[in-house]
């Protein structure tokens, strides 16, 4: 059995992307569980809140991590670039005696956009290399024209895409399990 953790990088109720990770939930092939975390209670990164304690959602957060064999980031492009949320959660899991370092990360994003998150995801391999984090080198999922994909609600209806998610996941799983 393959444990994977799926953050989404979005915050709003109906978000693309927090819908992948449901549909990721879901579309899980056998063999392999997906659990998800919330980030809305993860404070913004301070110094002087680590020196003090982590907080309990930041414990959380590196406890997750740790337990999970990989992590499926799926997160939208903002300003072409990595969300705040999401750089957020990431930068708590790499502080001392980081969870992420040395763990297998892949990626997913959808947008409304042509692009289907690539310039996000380009930058999701520069700072996860900075942090020697193993990462899936393919495939990734792009969700373009994620407004025809997704229910009002944020839910993937697309079955090409529920599918390609589908495979994501197995072929994460096969690359964990062969050590990367």
């Amino acid at each position: 059995m393959t444990s994977i953790l799926a953050l989404s990088g979005s915050l709003r109720r109906a978000s693309f992307n927090s819908g992948l990770v449901r549909a990721a939930v879901e579309v899980a092939p056998a063999g392999i569980t997906v659990t998800t975390f919330d980030l809305r209670p993860v404070p913004f990164y301070d110094g002087d809140l680590e020196e003090a304690g982590l907080p309990a959602a930041v414990f959380a957060l590196k406890a997750a991590i740790a337990a999970a064999d990989g992590v499926l980031l799926c997160s939208p492009e903002n300003n072409a670039s990595v969300p705040a949320v999401l750089k957020n959660a990431i930068d708590w899991a790499s502080r001392p005696q980081g969870a992420i370092q040395g763990k297998p990360v892949a990626l997913a994003g959808a947008t409304p956009g042509g692009l289907g998150t690539v310039r996000g995801q380009i930058a999701w391999r520069q700072s996860l290399a900075n942090l020697a984090v193993p990462l899936l080198p393919a495939p990734s999922l792009l969700v373009s024209g994620a407004g025809d994909k997704f229910d009002a609600d944020g839910n993937l209806t697309d079955a090409q895409t529920r599918d390609d998610l589908a495979a994501l996941l197995t072929a994460f799983a096969a690359w964990i399990a062969r050590g990367r």
